[in-house]
């Protein structure tokens, strides 16, 4: 039987879920550090431990969620439950991320981590559901990359609202007052990330179904996904991609403040980089329909770390330079995320035909831990850097060293990043020819 189309509808739809997302992501990738150093005044090291420490939850809560997801029996599905029930607390929980009580050191580090944490937990419950419901929406190859493209241009819009207008809105509403500033411009953020959450529910609907009822244990499940070498391939790619983006991320408020010398390019920084990521998912599709989808991938990579390398170089003042730069490697960076998610569900698919279960949403779980894992790492070695080389939170200027290391963190961490990836995506099988046969496979299964 034929593959139904999708409607312009459900991918624009199902795009405004992980827009919603990105309002949160976004947010921790470009301004947690900043605004947990600079306004609420916790030290730098404090700061990137609980980033990683947090992930220890994950480690728990992730594989979890996606196993509970893949055993949910609802007249909504598997998925979409959960989108519709968690839009609100996830809301709730980015607005007391960015509260800032008054208390002593001990308490401000007590509450950043609570709350940091709640934030990362509700993530979890509406984003592994989010990213599994695109395995299912539909098995067609060429469908999941042009869903997949729609979705990361909404997500990168979403982002872009978020990051571009947090500056501006804060000083709206807060004035000098940074820190009320903050949470009022989140809380605004909030009720349009739980808006989109709402309509991705009443937009979307899951067809894929498995051939079999999911019947094993938790631990079976957790084994047969590690034991997929193709998920592995995808997952080690997706923890080299969000520490290399996540990063540069971390590291431009700080590049931009402390190196360029003026902290008010932030915005037009981060705008350029966002315009390029909406044309790099624009490109996505008409390349993967001319060239296969890996050798996109791999080829996308090395110019991404020719490229980073390079900025190293730009000497501090020619700033149309590294504008250029920046929105080259938006539009590049972008061209390979929807290509990635591809390949996460056919690894899913392959690993049907491998195993006869259908484990979407525990697969998926385990590349939202990898991706979590992957922010936290970053944030961890953006505030161990910094704390090591001497970095003043909040400080008119900064010493040599840390200016290096801001440097180093805004391009050369990138860089190894990207050339890593191109050498791991070497490893991955699933191209077209194998992904017909699976299908073939899975229809003759069904």
């Amino acid at each position: 039987m034929a593959t139904p189309t999708l409607s312009a509808r459900e991918k624009i739809g199902y795009g405004l879920g992980d827009a919603a997302s990105h309002i949160v992501f976004d947010n921790v990738m470009f301004y947690m550090a900043f605004f947990y150093t600079d306004v609420f005044r916790l030290p730098a090291a404090f700061v990137g431990s609980v980033f990683l420490m947090a992930r220890g939850l994950d480690a728990v809560s992730d594989p979890v969620m996606g196993w509970l997801a893949d055993r949910t029996r609802s007249r909504w599905g598997k998925f979409r439950p959960y989108i519709l029930w968690g839009a609100v607390p996830f809301g709730l929980s980015c607005v007391l991320a960015y509260t800032t009580p008054n208390l002593g050191l001990t308490g401000k580090m007590v509450f950043a981590g609570a709350t940091y944490t709640l934030m990362t937990l509700m993530y979890t419950v509406v984003n592994i559901p989010y990213c599994a419901l695109g395995g299912v929406i539909t098995a067609d190859e060429n469908q999941r990359i042009s869903l997949q493209s729609y979705r990361f241009v909404l997500a990168t819009a979403g982002g872009m609202l978020s990051t571009v207008l947090m500056v501006p809105l804060a000083g709206w509403i807060g004035g000098a007052d940074k820190a009320s500033g903050y949470q009022g411009a989140i809380a605004l953020l909030a009720v349009v990330a739980a808006a989109m959450l709402f309509a991705c529910f009443a937009t979307t609907r899951e067809r894929v179904l498995p051939r079999q009822g999911a019947a094993s244990s938790f631990w079976s499940d957790a084994r047969d996904i590690v034991g997929n070498d193709q998920w592995r391939v995808v997952g080690g790619l997706t923890l080299l991609n969000i520490v290399g983006v996540a990063t540069r991320g971390g590291a431009m408020m700080y590049y931009v403040t402390y190196i360029l010398g003026r902290p008010g390019l932030f915005t037009a920084f981060l705008a350029t980089y966002s315009v390029g990521n909406i044309l790099g998912c624009l490109l996505t599709k008409p390349l993967t329909d001319r060239m296969c989808k890996v050798s996109v991938y791999s080829r996308t990579n090395i110019a991404l770390a020719c490229l980073s390398a390079a900025m190293f170089f730009v000497p501090v003042g020619e700033n149309a330079l590294m504008f250029g730069l920046i929105f080259v490697i938006g539009v590049l960076h972008q061209m390979i995320t929807p290509i990635q998610w591809v390949m996460m569900s056919d690894t899913v698919d392959y690993g049907e035909v491998k195993y006869g279960k259908r484990l979407t949403g525990i697969s998926f779980a385990g590349t939202l831990f990898v991706l979590k894992l992957g922010l936290a790492l970053s944030g961890a070695a953006i505030g161990w850097a910094l704390a090591a080389y001497g970095y003043v939170p909040g400080g008119a200027t900064q010493s040599p060293a840390a200016r290096q290391c801001i440097v180093a963190l805004f391009t050369l961490v990138p860089c190894a990043c990207y050339a890593l990836s191109a050498l791991v995506a070497r490893r991955y099988r699933l191209r077209r020819a194998e992904m017909r046969a699976i299908a073939l496979a899975l229809g003759a299964g069904a």
